[in-house]
């Protein structure tokens, strides 16, 4: 009764491949961890790549010429070892044929004996001689009457070609090289021929000469010529990697001291050794780290006596004007018992006190933010009781200007960890700036969530902004017309401060404008303090903006903006425009439109990301 052997089951039919596919994967992963790390030195590290090409140029060269002196000293020893034996042979042929000039025919009794008497003499007089050397008489012609004879003893005729003994039968003298067993392990010789003229015909006589002290010679000719050029190698490497370590440490000198003067570390020097080009590098770098050093220490303290300038003289200003308020406000209490042009001076002189005021409160603020004395009391707050009260603050400048102020607002509450003190303040600003350039038309204030940030545009349609005022908005004491009356009284510190309350908390501060559309500018904050934004739950580019050649939306007006850093970026708006602002660095999206879109990072990073129709998208800002 026979039996199957075994089936193995399907589980373990399954593990094996995937043993050997876990095998595969780790050993490939390692290697390629391996590759990865090996390119990652040669590209970071010059004297690596300096000494690699050096080594592999040098074994290269070295190599050739090794390989050629070799064969020139191989070439050398067969050359002289054919010369002797060809010698020899013209000698010993002589010889056999003088011997064997006596006999007339092959038969001969006593020329056989002639013929051993020859190769033993030939052969050095003894017949067992063990000089390696083998002399042999043949006669091709005549194999039954002769009988080849050898000195030593040996089956001469497998080292013996056919193309050789025909050559020798032309009367030639001829020899090659062939390898076979005589007289113990199988030996490389040097078979040489030459015919031997008779009376009756011709015979042939052989040296077989061995050729084991020329390869031995050659062998360690060749040893001694690669342990040289090994040894050339190992000291080019060596000499290259000094040479290079010579010129790329005080490379990797500077570029560390380069990277802590950056840093902010500006006493660090290099050390000057020497009188060469390394050190007038050293020296010249050193001198351009001293004159850095200098000016960005003048430039230090000149920003510290403007910051305490503007300080001292605003907290100065403060004694002064508060005797002038005081004597000003009982003036205008009584404004109505003068004349009619004191009465109107005395309202004048308010209005510009309160003006003067308003100055003076904002060179403070700015001269904390500049002092980074700015604090942030954030506290879950309400935002939509915020902007109504914005509005009703200024419903009074709305209605004397003719600008109608328009909400939308979720019916839910807007809760976000904010300081509402600072979050008004820069609402204020926003709408108080859409009023004054509002030109009659409505404004319209959105306040939009989600789950990471919270966002308030405010929209204008007046006369916008035109190219190149978009990067001048937000700078201190900047005004797009500055003969235009102001309606508000404005210092023209407001939008800087609000910039630096947006910051504060960690948002951006955008704006958008384009000539004849209007502008519109957004405020996205972080719903909960501390965290990083990456959206938007509003759009910056309206939506109901068109091309500046007339178009559809779809393409959108170019618009500029500040964002969170102080440099130029670029913000994506709906539809594919492009909205630039500059923000604390480039971050890039992808519009609605399919456009490119970019937008301000936080942290002075790049951030990039696509836009979905209703927010714009914001990848993660790597520092």
């Amino acid at each position: 009764m026979s039996t199957s052997p075994p089936t193995p089951s399907p589980s373990t039919a399954a593990r094996r491949p995937s043993a050997g596919g876990e095998v595969w994967r780790a050993v490939s992963g390692r290697v390629a961890r391996v590759v990865a790390r090996v390119h990652q030195t040669w590209r970071r590290s010059l004297q690596v790549r300096v000494v690699t090409i050096t080594l592999v140029a040098s074994s290269l060269l070295v190599g050739g010429f090794a390989f050629l002196i070799a064969d020139k000293i191989t070439t050398i020893l067969l050359d002289n070892a054919r010369s002797d034996v060809r010698q020899r042979v013209t000698s010993g042929a002589s010889y056999a044929t003088k011997q064997v000039s006596l006999y007339g025919q092959p038969q001969e009794a006593q020329l056989q004996e002639t013929i051993d008497d020859t190769v033993n003499y030939l052969a050095g007089g003894d017949p067992q001689q063990t000089s390696g050397v083998v002399v042999a008489i043949t006669a091709n012609g005549y194999p039954d009457q002769i009988q080849t004879r050898t000195a030593p003893a040996a089956n001469v005729r497998p080292l013996i070609s056919p193309e050789l003994r025909a050559a020798i039968a032309d009367g030639k003298v001829a020899s090659q090289i062939r390898t076979g067993r005589l007289t113990g392990e199988p030996t490389k010789y040097l078979v040489y021929g030459s015919p031997v003229p008779t009376r009756f015909g011709q015979i042939e006589i052989y040296y077989l000469v061995p050729l084991t002290r020329q390869d031995v010679t050659a062998a360690d000719a060749r040893a001694t010529v690669v342990a040289t050029g090994v040894a050339l190698v190992i000291l080019l490497g060596l000499l290259a990697a000094l040479v290079t370590r010579l010129v790329v440490n005080p490379v990797r000198v500077a570029a560390r001291t380069a990277q802590r003067l950056s840093a902010g570390l500006l006493d660090q020097r290099m050390v000057v050794n020497g009188e060469d080009d390394l050190a007038l590098l050293a020296a010249s770098f050193n001198q351009m780290a001293t004159n850095l050093q200098r000016q960005i220490l003048r430039l230090e303290e000149m920003s510290r006596l403007q910051r305490r300038f503007t300080s001292d003289v605003s907290h100065e200003l403060r004694t002064p004007l508060t005797t002038v308020r005081m004597a000003a406000d009982l003036i205008f209490a009584e404004r109505d018992e003068f004349d009619p042009a004191v009465a109107r001076s005395a309202e004048l002189l308010q209005a510009e006190l309160d003006r003067f005021e308003e100055l003076l409160t904002d060179l403070l603020e700015i001269s904390r933010f500049d002092a980074g004395f700015a604090m942030l009391d954030s506290e879950p707050t309400d935002l939509v009781p915020v902007v109504h009260r914005v509005v009703d603050r200024l419903a009074g400048l709305a209605e004397r200007v003719g600008v109608p102020i328009e909400l939308d607002l979720p019916n839910a509450p807007v809760i976000a960890e904010v300081d509402p003190r600072r979050v008004e303040r820069v609402l204020r600003n926003l709408v108080g700036n859409a009023v004054e350039h509002g030109e009659a038309r409505p404004v319209l204030i959105t306040l939009g969530v989600d789950e990471t940030a919270v966002a308030i545009t405010v929209r204008d349609r007046g006369v916008g902004l035109k190219v190149g005022e978009e990067k001048l908005v937000f700078n201190r004491f900047w005004r797009a017309d500055p003969s235009r009356a102001r309606q508000t009284g404005g210092t023209g510190l407001g939008l800087s401060i609000s910039l630096e309350d947006a910051r504060l908390h960690g948002g951006w501060l955008e704006a958008w404008g384009a000539p004849g559309q209007g502008a519109q500018f957004r405020l996205t904050l972080p719903a909960r303090a501390g965290d990083r934004l990456t959206t938007s739950p509003l759009r910056l580019v309206p939506a109901d903006a068109a091309l500046p050649f007339g178009g559809p939306r779809d393409g959108g007006p170019l618009a500029i903006g500040p964002g969170t850093g102080g440099a130029l970026a670029i913000g994506p708006g709906a539809g594919g425009t492009v909205a630039t602002v500059p923000g604390g660095a480039s971050a890039t999206g992808l519009g609605n439109g399919g456009a490119s879109a970019t937008g301000p990072g936080n942290g002075g990073a790049t951030a990039t990301g696509p836009a979905s129709t209703g927010d714009e998208q914001r990848a993660e800002v790597r520092s």
